[in-house]
């Protein structure tokens, strides 16, 4: 694609690396058959190309965002499928991340759509607030077919339709501290404890922290670590999303420098996406360059770090599950064949739905901000998973988890859920009544 930056433009790092990436298109469309939005809404402007002209000729103008810049962004869900599918190499996600920032910097939204967006950058980062707000959500319940009536209060009734009715008490498993491992110690490594796992289901990072001390792992959850930035990073809230970063290199730096890490392992693969990406985020910081990339190399999803310790090869277990691999998964981290490999090896029938390349609908924000185009998809994703007939469904992403189970009645867990209970775990609770 033709440019036509100035050198004044462009002596802005930021536009010269979107210049770049602009460069590389080629026009040629592929991006819009694997588009979940474009798809949907069959929209030129909702495709990865339509809105790769919008941001160009916003950038290139050097204007404000206006309306339609916005609306079209904002119903970017960046699951990144584009990514995969683009056989020029355009790095959408880069691209996209640049004008959401832009965006946030120019363009002054309607007054609730900034209440939302505040709110939700003010709570969800942090898990006593989160788990506050969904005790309160209860109060709200009540409410929600009123909201869901008026268009600026719809994400507001969303996100009390998305809220769970209980939620389970604090977990040890976020509890600062070294966890010694039950067999010889094989390796030792950092977890991310998160911060709307912890109280959404606080067993995922608990069915880790068993099986990896089972297989002579030794676990750290550091002290100070928190919210990997990527829910205030999509929103273009780049400074809040940088310190969240800067906070959590310190953190790890100093247990690699206090023990050595062999990974940094993390179990929602939203905020793998994200923590590989510091490397990237913080390349203009000269203090925090080099330890930023040091730390995006040792991330690792739990999947892919179990695939190199060669788990045992068990019986074959009369459990069909369906996979359904995360956006982030598959799209940002490039990590198809490791969860189900891991799955078949445990004993499990790996089933893959129909159109695995299309996203579920939840995309951190998403399902709040976008909750229309969202529903389209959590019931497409749904009819998909449902026809392979599952016993239960297999994800690594907590935001999928939560919105698929809103969708169906089949079991949803975490993999490490499986493999945990496959080798000398409990059974999962979900799968008590099965």
């Amino acid at each position: 694609m033709q440019t036509n930056f100035t050198l004044e433009q462009l002596a802005d790092p930021h536009v010269a690396e979107s210049e770049k990436i602009l460069r590389r298109c080629v026009h040629c469309g592929f991006c819009t058959a694997t588009c979940p939005t474009y798809v949907t809404l069959g929209n030129e402007l909702d495709s990865p190309r339509g809105r790769i002209y919008l941001i160009k000729d916003m950038l290139e103008n050097g204007r404000p965002a206006d309306e339609e810049v916005v609306t079209h962004i904002d119903r970017c869900l960046s699951c990144l499928a584009c990514v995969t599918t683009c056989p020029s190499g355009v790095d959408y996600m880069h691209l996209v991340d640049h004008a959401r920032i832009h965006i946030e910097k120019t363009y002054r939204r309607p007054l609730m759509d900034r209440l939302i967006r505040g709110l939700l950058a003010a709570v969800l980062p942090y898990p006593a607030r989160f788990r506050a707000a969904v005790v309160f959500a209860k109060l709200g319940r009540p409410f929600v077919p009123i909201l869901k009536r008026v268009p600026a209060l719809k994400p507001l009734g969303a996100m009390l339709d998305l809220a769970p009715a209980s939620i389970a008490r604090p977990s040890d498993a976020a509890t600062p501290g070294t966890r010694a491992p039950q067999a010889e110690r094989r390796g030792r490594v950092a977890i991310l404890s998160g911060c709307a796992q912890p109280v959404l289901d606080p067993g995922i990072n608990e069915a880790t922290l068993r099986l990896l001390s089972r297989l002579g792992i030794e676990v750290v959850v550091p002290e100070g670590e928190g919210c990997c930035g990527a829910l205030v990073h999509h929103m273009g809230r780049e400074e809040p999303a940088l310190d969240f970063a800067r906070r959590n290199v310190d953190v790890w730096i100093r247990e690699i420098d206090n023990g050595g890490l062999d990974a940094i392992i993390i179990t929602a693969s939203g905020c793998g996406t994200t923590i590989k990406d510091y490397g990237h985020m913080l390349r203009l910081d000269p203090a925090y360059a080099e330890k930023a990339a040091k730390v995006s190399a040792l991330a690792k999803d739990i999947t892919e770090y179990l695939s190199v310790l060669d788990l045992p090869k068990l019986e074959p277990k009369r459990l069909n599950v369906a996979y359904h691999s995360a956006c982030s998964m598959q799209h940002g981290q490039k990590i198809t064949l490791a969860p189900k490999n891991l799955l078949k090896v445990a004993g499990f029938t790996v089933r893959d739905p129909a159109e695995g390349h299309l996203c579920c609908g939840s995309a951190g924000t998403y399902n709040i901000l976008q909750p229309e185009i969202s529903g389209q998809l959590k019931a497409r994703k749904v009819r998909n998973i449902e026809a392979t007939k599952p016993d239960v469904i297999a994800t690594g992403n907590i935001g999928c988890i939560t919105q698929i189970a809103t969708g169906t009645a089949i079991p949803i867990l975490h993999t490490v859920e499986l493999l945990d209970w496959a080798y000398g775990g409990p059974q999962p609770q979900k799968l008590s009544a099965r």
